[in-house]
């Protein structure tokens, strides 16, 4: 009976349904060795040789399938149909044999499938193969890479720039990338425009909407109209004439579907319509690929298996009718640039089968199953048939032109089912007009003004008013009315390009050529793991920390950050899979001059390399101030200069007269000098100021000196503007804590502002340390009262370890247990329940507790204890832990070495995730 080996228990389980009892089916949990995170796991002195360890967690998964291999003498390798899959398989053969589990009579197969479904599996079975050499070259030539940058680059990172932690070869590329683009806005001027639109009505009342493209004669460009003067008189020019329908032209054309899903695709358009990172992506695709109902998720591949088209074209005429299936069938070419990740498209097993049907109960699936079944049969149904229209209006001298633009849509075909998500803005060619002829005036509409002008108030800051508004209607920002109708004139300015999302980093890593699909979802996470990025609003900003990162390796490590170098190892690399490439080769080159630039960057002084980092940020770190001062002086101190400085929390301007002065700001951005400034002085004359640090604002008393090195500070609350700041309120903030009242019990009860928010503090003479209240509202620090102090706390020692939620209330006494103890009705967190001893039974959703009997309240304990609510195992627990004498005490210098280990690998672990 042979063994057969996948990487998950989930994808184990599914394979055994279809293979059935003649074989054993285990899972070896992912890669079961790894290079061990210390110097010389690949040997650069000896041909590159790689020393590989099987991790604590494998053991005893490796030792599983060397038992199954005494008794079953044949090995099935059937992990995933890729790189990783196949360096999985490689890892297995190579750790079994050396445990000696294979022997020279075990018959070792490898055998592949691109779906979980029988007739895949069983054709799998039929055709087994060996192992592919130059896939595992590539994947050995990866990893060494991950390691030589990841081992030898992250300590330079730990020297220069303390509070760095690691580099990799493809996350310090994604890293560039982001901050790249924040330098780009940051540095963007917008530029201010104008556009003239009029509401307009059709002969039959109906109305429409055109844009002003002529004036004087001339054809308006973007920017001809530059302020609200010129917008002015483009208003009066069109108000002043009468308008007619020059011509309407109407195009047919046709919109194609988009081609089916790959990795990078899948998780582009997962972001766009569902805001879901690239690793919740894959998370929820790995799961539904394990289940058998999708093909594999990571492939660079758009083409479809035969037999699968033939399905898609069937499940179309089936639910939609024959009119939806084109002649022929669609063909995707494959854009694949590498054979091992050149897989089909990521599409349903089953055509037939819509989300509803498959009954999926994590939304994260039912979500993306349900954009790979759409997106699958989208891409086999016929193109929408649309009709755009334009319409040209003008005056009758020529001098004004307008135009309208739209669609019809007259036949939907794929739209149907699907439309593929957009990064930037849809222009408004979507927009439905309504019949309009040759000839026809074009007169201004007098209904629907205030919608108009609402929307325009929205979106601008500038007034334009000319002519009188029928009704008396008020001026509006960015409004221009006219006597018999509406004219709307709306200023823009351009836009910096936006931040990217996962969805558009990934398609640009993709158009640039670096990474591959098993790696973007890895490289985004560790760049947020590594503090160097945070995502808001779906949207990557990098930290000051990763800022630095990339500036220092821009500047010391350019050809490593290059987009070009790391395109042209990606393209080495496939051909190393392709086998037309010797990967110790392409290690050696990378070595070579990498290992020089290393021991250059290993001799420079930290000050040497702030010094080029401040000069290389000098134009973000020092904009020019607007009276025209050096912006290197200091705004606190006035004498002192700015310059870069690190810490372990990232990268911060601060003060050459430190630690006479303290001035220091963040270093992205518009970090806003004019926050520091003195409020005014205490009762004792002592300066009381506002500074900004590099963890916010804060208040302080008086300067930093030899009698007082650490003057009083205090940081501003949660919610409290550094602009709205006053004497008053700084000195409330330095007065804390603030004393509310002695408790009735004994000891005094104080509010503060500490690292979780606000909250009271007491202790009672009787307790051996405080007790810790928190506040909802920052206010109540500075207003709340004894009785509600004395509750808040007597809750929190009620429920000591609830978090601050008081302990669950009694709603009734329904009297005692007949096997003793008493039966009451609580108040929980997620409704009433019934609570005897340590048993707690949920109320039904239609029972009142005040309705309950004693006998509904004994049948849903019996209920809840027989599934196991009643937990009377104690002796159980104490029956299983280790006898005293058996504490591995002699173990505690080994663990604190292991931990200085683990502490290693974490640091030296490569962190593109590509091994």
């Amino acid at each position: 009976m042979p063994v057969v080996v996948v990487e998950s228990p989930a994808k184990a389980k599914t394979i055994n349904k279809y293979l059935g009892s003649d074989y054993t089916v285990l899972a070896s949990y992912g890669h079961v060795r790894d290079l061990p995170p210390k110097d010389g796991s690949v040997d650069t002195d000896d041909d590159f040789a790689m020393t590989w360890e099987i991790g604590a967690d494998s053991r005893k998964h490796v030792a599983a399938i060397a038992e199954a291999l005494k008794t079953d003498n044949a090995l099935i390798l059937a992990t995933d149909p890729d790189r990783e899959g196949e360096a999985i398989s490689w890892h297995l053969k190579e750790a079994l044999t050396k445990r000696r589990s294979i022997r020279k009579d075990t018959p070792v197969s490898r055998v592949t499938f691109n779906a979980i479904t029988k007739a895949a599996v069983t054709e799998a079975m039929a055709n087994p193969r060996d192992i592919d050499a130059p896939l595992v070259e590539a994947y050995l030539a990866r990893r060494a890479l991950d390691y030589l940058v990841g081992f030898n680059l992250s300590p330079v990172l730990w020297r220069k720039l303390p509070g760095a932690r690691s580099a990799g070869r493809v996350q310090s590329v994604c890293l560039r990338l982001i901050v790249e683009r924040e330098m780009e806005i940051e540095a963007f001027r917008p530029r201010e425009y104008w556009q003239v639109k009029a509401l307009l009505t059709t002969p039959r009342g109906q109305e429409y909407e055109a844009r002003l493209t002529v004036l004087a004669g001339k054809k308006l460009e973007r920017y001809d109209i530059e302020n609200a003067t010129q917008a002015e008189l483009a208003v009066q020019a069109v108000t002043s004439r009468k308008l007619k329908v020059a011509s309407v032209e109407a195009k047919p054309s046709t919109r194609n579907p988009a081609a089916p899903f790959m990795t990078s695709t899948l998780q582009q358009e997962a972001s766009r319509k569902f805001g879901m990172g690239a690793r919740v992506c894959m998370s929820a695709a790995q799961r539904l690929y394990e289940a058998g109902h999708i093909t594999y998720m990571r492939t660079d591949g758009i083409d479809m298996a035969p037999e699968a088209v033939t399905a898609c074209r069937e499940a179309i005429a089936d639910r939609f009718g024959k009119e939806y299936v084109p002649g022929s069938p669609r063909i995707y070419k494959n854009k694949a640039k590498n054979a091992q990740e050149a897989h089909e498209c990521v599409r349903p097993t089953d055509m037939t089968k819509d989300a509803a049907s498959l009954k999926l109960r994590e939304d994260d699936q039912r979500k993306l199953y349900d954009l790979i079944w759409k997106r699958t049969l989208a891409c086999q149904m016929e193109a929408a048939r649309l009709e755009r229209t334009t319409v040209e209006i003008a005056s009758d001298d020529g001098q004004v032109g307008l135009r309208a633009t739209g669609q019809v849509v007259l036949f939907d075909g794929f739209l149907k089912i699907y439309e593929e998500g957009r990064d930037d803005v849809a222009d408004d060619d979507d927009n439905r007009l309504p019949q309009i002829m040759q000839g026809d005036p074009a007169a201004f509409a007098g209904s629907g003004l205030r919608a108009q002008f609402d929307k325009a108030a929205e979106r601008s800051d500038e007034v334009v008013e000319t002519g009188a508004a029928p009704g008396g209607m008020q001026k509006h920002p960015a409004a221009v009315l006219s006597g018999n109708g509406a004219v709307l004139a709306t200023q823009s300015h351009t836009q910096p390009p936006p931040r990217y999302t996962e969805a558009t980093l990934v398609k640009k890593m993709e158009e640039l050529g670096i990474g591959r699909p098993s790696t973007y979802a890895s490289v985004i996470t560790t760049i947020q793991d590594r503090e160097y990025v945070r995502k808001e609003q779906n949207r990557l900003i990098p930290e000051d920390k990763g800022r630095i990162v990339t500036i220092f390796l821009l500047n010391f490590f350019r050809k490593y950050v290059g987009y070009d170098f790391t395109a042209e190892l990606e393209n080495e690399l496939d051909e190393v899979s392709a086998g037309d490439m010797d990967y110790k080769a392409v290690l050696a080159k990378f070595w070579r001059d990498f290992s020089a630039a290393i021991s250059e960057t290993s001799e420079l002084r930290i000050a040497e390399v702030l010094d080029v980092l401040d000069e290389a940020l000098a134009p973000q770190l020092y904009p020019p101030r607007e009276d025209g001062s050096d912006p290197r002086i200091c705004p606190l101190c006035g004498n002192g200069s700015l310059h870069l400085k690190t810490s372990r929390s990232g990268g911060f301007v601060g003060c050459s007269n430190y630690p006479e002065c303290r001035y220091t700001r963040p270093i992205g951005g518009d970090a806003a000098e004019g926050q520091d400034r003195v409020l005014g002085e205490d009762e004792n004359g002592e300066e009381i100021s506002l500074r900004t640090g590099r963890f916010g604002p804060y208040v302080q008393r008086g300067e930093v000196s030899e009698e007082n090195k650490k003057p009083d500070r205090a940081s501003l609350p949660k919610g409290w503007q550094a602009d709205e700041m006053t004497l008053e309120k700084a000195l409330v903030l330095l007065s804390l804590p603030r004393l509310i009242g002695d408790h009735p019990e004994g000891g005094a009860i104080s509010s503060n502002f500490g690292r979780f928010g606000p909250y009271l503090m007491h202790q009672l003479p009787d307790e051996a340390k405080p007790v810790y209240a928190n506040l909802k509202d920052p206010a109540d620090v500075f207003e709340i009262g004894m009785n509600r102090a004395v509750e808040l706390l007597a809750e929190k020692r009620a429920n000591p370890g609830g978090r601050g939620r008081a302990a669950a209330k009694a709603l009734r006494e329904m009297g005692d247990h007949p096997d003793g103890g008493k039966i009451s009705v609580m108040d929980g967190r997620y409704g009433p329940y019934v609570k005897w001893e340590k048993v707690n039974a949920t109320l039904p959703k239609d029972t009142e507790p005040a309705d309950l009997t004693m006998e509904q309240a004994l049948a849903l304990i019996a209920e809840k204890a027989t599934k196991g609510g009643k937990k009377k195992a104690a002796p159980k627990k104490a029956a299983a832990k280790k006898p005293a004498s058996k504490k591995p005490a002699a173990k505690k210098p080994a663990t604190k070495k292991t931990a200085a280990k683990k502490a290693t690998a974490k640091k030296t672990a490569p962190d593109d995730g590509e091994s």
